[in-house]
């Protein structure tokens, strides 16, 4: 067999940009996702004539984006890798033989340039703007659950401590709704709680002390975070990231969570569902959501009961009378409202003592069965049937494909399974880092395989149907017109216009919903610089083009035209 030949020393003219293959994921990135706004958001933290040069944001930005999308958990490691790898060399813009940034620049940056700031919250934020302008966030169903992150902590180190809480916003309106409660049976008022803090002891590791013991079934032991995440069911974009101490519930965070979504990108008009498990199965969440207009599907989790105790669902209640009936036809009555917020119904021992089913009821020496009933039971019922509905059902199914998903992504590829620093903010950083990664790869990923289908030109597709929240598409249908129908395309500074379609052709070229037509989930129009290649484009564009104003030149701007498209 013939020696291999090793000519390490040889000499080729190439060009970089060669040797990084057409369809590698870190080009597909560079084409699709414009990173300039990163240059405008990190200005306030750099001095402009000070200093040395600083390594610029947008490279500093993409490296870590390397480490992430990679799963590259050490920066030391992350240098070593760029110096070796061209394509990522590439991405940064660096040569083959530019030196790399040192390692430490990443970590200056993180632990002192921009420490105890909302920049990766913010670059978040604009990635997820990012996807709602390609229209890829639809804000109408939103998916929440919660992942634990095991800390970088040893569960052996740590040791017992009294922790001071701050009580729940929430309480405040708890106790109003109670004392209305109580004052509407004639009772007095609870007096409010004098110490505005908790103290608990817990057990708190002694490395990571911002960390959580996490004790649940089916969970793993030991200190964790908690990543709670929410998807859009449209593309599974992540649209929310928050990190807790592992020992903290789940339907603690979430009603604030949604409301900054909601007022960040603007979800106000949109949002129509959500779907989460049982964990968040709170009166308060019920409340909230319902309160919203949100169809709230929660799964739901039985009260544990005695065994062979007959339990409370076998027991109905009547709000005329604001009593519960039992099932040999007695009534429970209103005793009292607790602090906790629920009310309490008491049987007449007397009757209970007569009934034969009071081995199986109660056991309890006085003869009496007691029902609690929240204050917002009314609401949590509301969910509990939305949840048994056939769309509860198709929604709350919706999770192991979006959320539950994203969580898999994160830590199987991305390295989110494990806490790569310590303390609960640069976690959060990790976490926000690694769902902008994710976000990142899947829109230009989508974007790349519009532009694909579009033979390089850039698609302009009018969209004529919406995904509720079963996951089906429903038309637009024609009622939903009053007249026309603008859909507004730009190339470039000389190649942009607008098509104005009135309503009457588009029901003529039975392209919206009638009773008589099915309509088209959407169309491609073809401004008058397309040059399409197939004879059904060519057809289609023919019939649009007496619709399209050719807005470029304003010597040329027929405003008779648009006047006579605007009068239909």
């Amino acid at each position: 067999m013939p020696n291999i030949q090793q000519d390490r020393n040889q000499i080729e003219l190439v060009s970089i940009d060669m040797l990084v293959p057409k369809d590698h994921l870190l080009r597909i990135i560079d084409e699709n996702v414009d990173f300039s706004f990163i240059t405008e958001m990190t200005r306030p933290y750099y001095h402009g004539t000070l200093g040395r040069p600083p390594i610029h944001p947008i490279r500093l930005f993409k490296m870590m984006l390397i480490g992430y999308l990679y799963g590259i958990h050490s920066e030391r490691q992350l240098e070593q890798e760029i110096k070796t790898d061209v394509a990522y060399r590439w991405f940064l813009g660096l040569g083959l033989t530019d030196p790399v940034p040192d390692h430490s620049t990443i970590s200056y940056n993180r632990n002192v340039r921009f420490k105890g700031s909302t920049i990766f919250q913010d670059i978040f934020d604009e990635v997820v703007r990012l996807a709602i302008r390609h229209n890829m966030v639809g804000g109408r169903v939103l998916i929440t659950d919660s992942t634990h992150i095991q800390a970088n902590a040893n569960k052996n180190r740590s040791s017992m401590q009294v922790v001071t809480e701050t009580p729940l916003e929430y309480l405040k309106e708890l106790e109003t709704a109670v004392n209305q409660e109580r004052e509407r049976h004639g009772k007095k008022p609870l007096p409010p709680v004098k110490n505005e803090t908790i103290e608990k002891k817990l057990r708190v590791s002694n490395t990571d002390p911002e960390s959580g013991f996490m004790k649940r079934k089916g969970k793993p032991e030991g200190f964790y975070y908690l990543d709670h995440r929410t998807v859009d069911h449209k593309f599974n974009l992540i649209t929310d990231v928050h990190v807790t101490p592992g020992n903290v519930n789940d339907s603690t965070v979430y009603i604030e969570r949604l409301q900054r979504q909601i007022d960040t990108f603007d979800f106000h008009n949109t949002l129509e569902a959500v779907a989460l498990d049982s964990g968040y199965m709170t009166p308060y969440i019920c409340k909230k959501t319902s309160e919203m207009g949100v169809f709230s599907v929660i799964a739901t989790r039985n009260a544990p009961t005695a065994e062979g105790t007959i339990p409370k669902e076998e027991f109905s209640y009547d709000p005329q009378q604001d009593a519960y009936i039992c099932p040999n036809g007695s009534k429970l009555t209103y005793h009292t409202t607790n602090r906790n917020g629920y009310k309490e119904y008491m049987s007449n021992p007397d009757l209970c003592g007569q009934c034969p089913l009071l081995d199986s009821c109660t056991s309890s020496k006085n003869r009496k069965r007691k029902i609690q009933r929240h204050v917002w039971e009314g609401f949590k019922e509301r969910v509990e049937a939305n949840y048994r509905s056939s769309s509860g059902q198709i929604l709350y199914k919706l999770r192991c494909k979006t959320v539950e998903r994203s969580f898999a992504d994160a830590k199987v590829l991305h390295g989110l399974r494990i806490s790569r620093l310590r303390g609960r903010e640069k976690v959060q950083e990790q976490a926000l880092m690694t769902a902008i990664v994710q976000n990142i790869k899947k829109i230009a990923r989508h974007l790349a395989k519009l532009f694909s289908r579009t033979n390089g030109n850039s698609p302009y597709i009018l969209i004529l149907s919406i995904l509720d929240f079963r996951g089906k598409y429903v038309f637009l249908h024609r009622k939903s017109i009053t007249s026309t129908v603008c859909i507004t395309t730009f190339k470039n500074e000389n190649e942009f216009g607008q098509f104005i379609f009135p309503k009457e052709v588009l029901l003529k070229k039975d392209i919206l919903r009638s009773t008589s037509t099915k309509g088209k989930m959407a169309i491609r129009v073809y401004p008058i610089w397309d040059s399409p290649n197939s004879k059904q484009a060519m057809k289609t564009q023919k019939w649009q083009l007496p619709y399209f104003v050719d807005m470029c030149n304003p010597n040329k701007l027929s405003l008779e035209k648009i006047i006579e498209l605007y009068s239909f």
